[in-house]
């Protein structure tokens, strides 16, 4: 006879959904099960999941807008419109402390109970398609195919106000967008330029620059990367791009205006007020005259980003960088004009302005891995 052993139960699945989901008791901090087609007014269910970083944990789901995922209390993802989703669990747990191994997977609604038969593990990759690629091909993503009618609009809208801006001010317009112009020092004193941030059509010269510019910021982190410092006070769903693209236009609008204060400041400090105006002047005629080249690398993000999405990435990036670093030179070139940059007293001024905060942009836009 073969001796009685007890039975082993099995334990939770590793990197995979289960039908155990719980609730919390009225009146109490504890979880009950959650029974199917009771009747339910709870709002969030909860269930206790086995999540292992280096196996891809993917998810699927089709639920309402506003629906809400968290991770041991943390929010990692908002549904933005009522559409089918999917996301990989396994990115998410850096940083979080599992209880006896597991991680407790909230899902919550503001208005109505959530469907617990939405959710389920979607299928594994094939192993010949991850061959193809050389890599797991689950990736952070809101959606299946990201929304871009917002970058269609935006981009529409963009092509009007540079319509009305040619219309409305012509002669701003021409001392702006002309090349030969763009290389005279001279041409500062002509048109808003003489005195930039002054006048209504000056502006929205920097308001349409400041669009088209967030157009493309955003473009290069929807369903790319996240920008992990501006989540951390702005918590929004990477398919809301509208809101992103908003957001991002407040706040380079609001950079280039305070961005004349702190000249002016640190001129006092270190005894060049009479630099600032020249410094100025160049820093906002070269950003809006490259700001008019920034649309048309978004139209190749939506044409090819599909198709080569790091290839447009690079190339995103690249016009980011390319768009701060030519300003700084132009800057130093112009301010050169002046008083020679070889002055260690100026140099350091310049460093101080221009090259340490570029260094910060670039760091939290373009190199943001």
């Amino acid at each position: 006879m073969r001796p009685v052993c007890a039975q082993e139960l099995p334990l939770d699945p590793e990197n995979a959904l289960t039908g155990d989901w719980l609730v919390y008791k009225s009146g109490t901090t504890q979880l009950m099960p959650y029974v199917a087609g009771a009747e339910s007014e709870h709002h969030a269910v909860h269930q206790w999941v086995r999540i292992s970083p280096d196996t891809p944990f993917p998810l699927s789901f089709t639920v309402q807008k506003g629906l809400c995922l968290f991770l041991n209390n943390k929010l990692l993802f908002v549904a933005d419109s009522t559409a089918s989703y999917r996301l990989n669990l396994s990115d998410y747990v850096r940083g979080l402390v599992p209880v006896d191994g597991k991680y407790l997977l909230t899902v919550w609604h503001p208005e109505q109970p959530p469907v617990v038969s939405a959710f389920r593990s979607a299928e594994p990759v094939n192993q010949l398609q991850q061959q193809q690629d050389g890599q797991i091909a689950y990736k952070i993503h809101a959606r299946e195919t990201i929304n871009l009618n917002a970058f269609t609009i935006f981009m529409l809208l963009i092509g009007l106000l540079y319509g009305s801006l040619r219309s409305n001010y012509p002669g701003d317009f021409s001392s702006l967008f002309n090349l030969s112009s763009f290389f005279r020092v001279s041409s500062l004193q002509e048109g808003f330029l003489a005195k930039p941030i002054s006048s209504w059509s000056s502006i929205l010269f920097v308001l349409v620059f400041s669009l088209s510019l967030s157009l493309l910021i955003a473009a290069i982190h929807t369903g790319v990367q996240y920008v992990q410092l501006l989540n951390q006070f702005f918590p929004v769903s990477t398919a809301d791009i509208t809101t992103r693209i908003l957001f991002y236009t407040v706040l380079i609008f609001s950079f280039i205006l305070l961005k004349y204060l702190f000249l002016k400041m640190m001129g006092f400090i270190f005894g060049l007020e009479d630099i600032v105006q020249l410094q100025y002047q160049e820093f906002v005629r070269t950003i809006l005259f490259l700001g008019i080249f920034m649309p048309v690398i978004v139209l190749i993000y939506l044409a090819f980003n599909a198709s080569m999405p790091g290839i447009i990435l690079l190339i995103s990036n690249l016009a980011v960088a390319l768009l701060l670093g030519i300003t700084i030179v132009r800057v130093f070139a112009t301010v050169n004009t002046k008083a020679p940059v070889q002055n260690l007293h100026l140099f350091s001024y310049l460093c101080a302005t221009e090259v340490i905060p570029l260094a910060i942009i670039l760091k939290l836009i373009v190199f943001n891995f």
